[in-house]
């Protein structure tokens, strides 16, 4: 591997976890949701410290070129990634709905209990 794609991707995953960390410090993320994120930068850190970890699995699915590799790893992260933050808004968009469904019968019951009250003043 070229030392300086090498250093360039040493730098681009420093600032990776910097950005992850500032984010985590600004409660823009949650901890549970960040750990895929985080796993992900510690493989690529140590793929690209230790490349010969790859190449041999790369060779044997028919990839010649590391870089090839790295981008196919790369894209099987983020696709891993957007499929458990799918999974994610999908149970927090049955949540919501359960809890809308919720709040629609407590405001119902309430209005209910208003009438019988007005109706026990009234007489």
């Amino acid at each position: 591997m070229n030392e300086y794609l090498r250093f360039s991707l040493l730098f681009a995953l420093v600032l990776y976890f910097i950005f992850l960390f500032v984010m985590l410090k600004k409660n823009s993320l949650a901890l549970k949701y960040t750990l895929l994120w985080l796993f992900t930068g510690i493989v690529m850190v140590l793929v690209v410290i230790f490349p010969s970890i790859i190449a041999v699995p790369l060779r044997h699915i028919g990839i010649v070129e590391w870089t090839n590799g790295i981008f196919a790893l790369l894209l099987l992260f983020l696709i891993i990634i957007c499929i458990s933050i799918t999974s994610i808004v999908s149970k927090l968009n049955d949540r919501n709905r359960k809890l809308t469904q919720k709040c629609a019968l407590y405001e119902k019951r309430i209005r209910e209990l208003e009438k019988i009250v007005l109706q026990d003043h009234t007489m």
